[in-house]
């Protein structure tokens, strides 16, 4: 009888498969109908009582909640309904499962098709978007993220439910506890995959391993519709447990399966600070993270030196690469730079009530020339003057350093040349008749102005005077040497181009209105500063005043050029940012945390401004943005007196020449270390 029964079934399926229509429920694909009824999952019948209008699932998986393993096939809180118990809530009470059997099959032919359609349209789309997977894990993997985001009718799920076939919802809360069995695991091992750990909590639905067999049994494109088919009858919850399984099988690490020159150059294409997070993620990954070549080209490209690398010593034992310790130390000076992470400053005090005129920095010597007639040679890193440098028998006013070599100028008309190691005198400089208010050292040769208008070119090694450059017919404020040209400016708002070979002068550029008091030259282009309140830039071979730049409103006491961008400080309390090619403005330092009095000072470096004011502060400023960043010194006295001359900075440390002019702050250097040395 059961025989037979079987048999009427079949007959009567194969009876439904040939009314018109029928055809149109196979998306794609030859899945077999006795392979289709063997599969619990996606086999469907009547509600029983009649009370679902649609096809129901027999059986469901959810996941209550959401922190299941992804190691596991349902996750550790998954539930199981039976079939019974669903349709015990569809049928409202009816016990029966054969009940309603025999409805209308008109209406549910014509939903059918309609979900057939439905199906293929989505694969369409998605084919369309996203091109045709190959791989079946790939293509599982997209229809469960388009599952965990709406149903198969393409609606978001409500309220955190999935719609049933039939007129309920189907609710994770009521469902009852399973387990795979653990045949699936052998199933699993026999088709060449790894054991995983399972749910063990209750027992397996029943036929779940006739129905895996019998997936094993179909073709890869039938098993993509399986998959497909399941996928839509499952709750979002068991959906994120698919997704949490499927994807770690797409999680490789490449680095380690390359040979370690390509791993290298893999590398090479992360930022520095990806770099640093890489060497952090096993063993092998930092061994390669920490060669010493890749860091070095790291470094060129952020500018770090290899004298900057080579600074520190390197600890016994010690793994690090050099390269990448460089890049570190960089990163950790630019920070304090910027956050301004640093002790006190050191104070050194030793011209008494003295104005400081004139500043040098050099590795670790300072140099500060006095109005009282002499230098001061001190130790940044001791802070303790280590001798000073007297012989003039007039106020300096003027210096320049290289290495230990430093030449002063004075207003007793000489230039002396000394040595800051033992303090000697090697050379005294005479030939000017008036003060020397300005010079420039290039090599081993110093170009020094007077105010007898004259421009004289020294041998600094011989202490012989070789060009005397005639010309200005006022006093010489301010002069630059490349080594192949001299540029001058004086009080006659004339600018000249000098061959200090032959003395002779080859142009006078002219356009001011008044006194020249700064200048800057780079070889291609001379900037100069005049009281007439405008900066003009000038072709250096040519001599054609390029670009008349414009906005300050006073005198421009200090200009630094780098890289065709010059910075400008001005009486006017204003900081100014140009492109000399364009003659463009790109930043004005101003705003509520801007200087109260005039800049006195002003120098670059790090992408970096450092300003200094009469207002007795030093302000530090984004150069990319002309942001203010914060006051790196700021005076007890400032704005009571209190003044900040000079500045001096290399890219760890910061030297600055303060005092007043009214007795209310004394004279000092403050000396502010950004890297300092670990341990102490």
């Amino acid at each position: 009888m059961e025989h037979q029964e079987q048999r009427e079934e079949e007959e009567e399926e194969e009876e439904e498969m040939k009314q018109p229509g029928a055809k149109d429920r196979v998306i794609s694909g030859p899945i077999s109908d006795s392979s289709l009824t063997s599969f619990p999952f996606l086999s469907s019948s009547p509600c029983p009582g009649g009370g679902c209008e649609d096809d129901e699932v027999r059986v469901a998986i959810v996941t209550i909640e959401d922190a299941s393993c992804p190691s596991e096939p349902f996750g550790t809180d998954s539930h199981l309904e039976t079939t019974n118990q669903i349709a015990q809530r569809c049928g409202e009470g009816d016990e029966k499962e054969t009940g309603g059997a025999e409805g209308d099959h008109g209406e549910k032919e014509g939903k059918e098709e309609e979900e057939a359609n439905c199906y293929e349209r989505e694969e369409e789309e998605e084919e369309e978007e996203n091109g045709e997977l190959t791989s079946p894990s790939l293509h599982l993997l997209s229809q469960v993220k388009r599952k965990l985001d709406h149903g198969p009718d393409g609606r978001p799920f409500p309220s955190g439910k999935k719609r049933c076939k039939g007129t309920g919802y189907l609710s994770p809360a009521t469902l009852v506890q399973a387990t795979a069995p653990p045949a699936f695991d052998d199933l699993r091992l026999a088709g060449g995959l790894s054991a995983r750990r399972r749910v063990s909590s209750g027992p397996p639905p029943s036929g779940l391993q006739d129905w895996l067999r019998t997936f094993q049994t179909w073709s890869g494109p039938e098993r993509l519709l399986a998959l497909d088919e399941l996928l839509d009858r499952c709750e979002s919850g068991q959906v994120k447990h698919v997704m949490q399984v499927i994807e770690p099988q797409f999680q490789r690490d490449f680095i380690s399966l390359l040979p370690k020159e390509l791993a290298l150059y893999v590398l090479t294409f992360l930022p520095p600070r990806d770099l640093l997070q890489a060497a952090q993620t096993c063993r092998y990954w930092r061994n390669l993270a920490e060669d010493n070549l890749l860091w070095r080209e790291k470094c060129r490209e952020e500018g770090v030196s290899e004298h900057t690398s080579s600074r520190r010593r390197r600890r016994p034992g010690a793994t690090t690469s050099q390269w990448k310790s460089a890049y570190i130390r960089q990163h950790r000076v630019e920070n304090n730079w910027r956050k301004g992470d640093v002790g006190e400053p050191t104070v050194l005090k030793g011209h008494g009530e003295h104005v400081i005129t004139c500043l040098q920095f050099s590795g670790d010597l300072i140099v500060s020339g006095s109005d009282d007639n002499s230098l001061k040679v001190w130790s940044a890193l001791t802070g303790k003057c280590l001798r000073t440098l007297a012989g003039h028998t007039g106020g300096v006013w003027c210096s320049q350093m290289a290495v230990a070599t430093v030449i002063s100028g004075s207003t007793d008309w000489t230039l002396r040349v000394w040595d800051a190691e033992s303090g000697e005198c090697v050379h005294t400089l005479y030939g000017h008749t008036s003060t020397v208010r300005c010079m420039h050292l290039h090599g081993n040769r110093v170009v020094s102005g007077s105010r007898d208008t004259t421009l004289r070119v020294w041998d600094v090694s011989t202490g012989r005077c070789e060009h005397v450059l005639t010309g200005h017919v006022a006093a010489v404020r301010c002069v630059q040497y490349d080594g192949r040209r001299v540029v001058s400016g004086g009080y006659d708002y004339n600018v000249k181009v000098w061959d200090p070979e032959t003395e002779a002068c080859l142009h006078t550029l002219q356009g001011h209105s008044n006194r020249v008091y700064s200048l800057q030259f780079d070889g291609a282009f001379v900037v100069s500063g005049s009281l007439d309140t405008s900066i003009r830039v000038w072709d250096a071979e040519t001599g054609r005043c390029v670009h008349t730049l414009t906005g300050h409103q006073s005198l421009t006491s200090g200009m630094e050029l780098r890289d065709n961008v010059l910075v400008s400080g001005n009486a006017d309390s204003t900081v100014r940012v140009w492109d000399v090619r364009t003659g463009q403005c790109l930043h004005t330092l101003q705003g509520p945390n801007k200087h109260q009095s005039a800049v006195t000072c002003l120098q670059f470096c790090r992408g970096l401004v450092l300003s200094s004011s009469d207002d007795g502060t030093v302000k530090l400023w984004d150069l990319r943005t002309g942001a203010w960043l914060r006051d790196v010194v700021a005076l007890q006295s400032r704005g009571s007196g209190g003044v900040v001359w000079r500045i001096r900075a290399s890219d760890t440390r910061l030297v600055c020449a303060a005092g007043s002019r009214n007795g209310t702050e004394e004279t000092k250097l403050l000396v502010l270390d950004f890297d300092p040395e670990e341990g102490e």
